[in-house]
């Protein structure tokens, strides 16, 4: 089975030709190459290249770059506008275009809290019509998202880094999980599956972050493994671990079977997206 990372970020040094919005932690640019080269080091066959929201807002061009670069070892994920109007053509032609898997809405303070919004519900729709799964940065606002799944049955929703706020620096906070409660409600809605991506910075331990795997099993009895899917999200995490950590962290724990490993580290994440990376 592929080890496949559910989320990982390439992107260019900031120039007038594609000027950043903000900054993200992290280099001063990972590039398609880059990224490949890292996945290689430690036996990672391929990834979910999300378009950088904090870079590059709605413009998913440098991601697509990079998958015409090195289409077997990506597929493509960018987000959408719940408040554009035409957000819906925007999915549709999104859905056309070569190596694309999801979409993905953050759950930013502007973005209207009631589940019942039009434009969420625009997206969500849209989003099953063409057969995407919308990824859902969503901590902070996880009853929210509850609601929103119960509304659109049809959807696949992808809960982004276990529906928690995430450090980009050390260390972290004092009670990671203390939405946990919050988290294994979600699983109720069986058209949620969740992202176990950038669970070793929210360790207060060293590799091999052994204080993670007591919650990190109460999400996994409450979802099944079927419906949960490894990543790092790299590199937002940079400061916090290296690449090689945050796979082999899951590689070398005994909390985990190798069935259990193979689902998790790419199984799961093949059939909800329906992609396969080759070497």
């Amino acid at each position: 089975m592929p080890v496949i990372d559910a989320q990982v970020h390439c992107y260019e040094r900031n120039h007038s030709g594609r000027p950043w919005v903000e900054a993200l932690a992290g280099p001063p640019e990972v590039t398609g190459a880059d990224m490949v080269k890292a996945m290689d080091d430690v036996g990672v066959d391929g990834a979910l290249l999300i378009s950088v929201f904090t870079m590059y807002r709605w413009d998913a061009s440098y991601a697509v770059s990079v998958h015409k670069a090195y289409p077997k070892r990506f597929a493509l994920i960018k987000p959408v506008d719940p408040s554009d109007p035409e957000v819906a053509d925007t999915i549709a032609d999104w859905a056309k275009m070569a190596g694309t898997v999801a979409i993905r809405i953050m759950m930013r303070p502007e973005t209207p809290k009631d589940a019942a919004d039009p434009g969420l519900n625009r997206v969500l729709a849209a989003a099953a019509r063409h057969d995407l799964p919308v990824n859902l940065l969503c901590w902070g606002r996880l009853e929210q998202a509850a609601q929103m799944a119960a509304r659109n049955p049809d959807t696949q929703i992808v809960v982004d880094h276990l529906g928690l706020q995430q450090p980009m620096q050390p260390p972290a906070p004092p009670k990671p999980w203390a939405d946990l409660p919050g988290i294994v409600n979600l699983a109720k809605q069986n058209n949620i599956a969740i992202k176990i991506t950038g669970a070793c910075t929210l360790s207060h331990e060293t590799f091999p972050y052994k204080d993670i795997w007591d919650p990190l099993g109460r999400i996994f009895d409450a979802f099944g493994l079927a419906r949960c899917i490894w990543g790092t999200d790299w590199t937002r995490a940079v400061n916090l671990l290296t690449y090689k950590q945050g796979v082999d962290a899951f590689r070398v724990t005994d909390r985990l079977s190798d069935s259990d490993r193979a689902t998790l580290m790419g199984g799961s994440l093949s059939k909800i997206y329906g992609w396969t990376p080759s070497r």
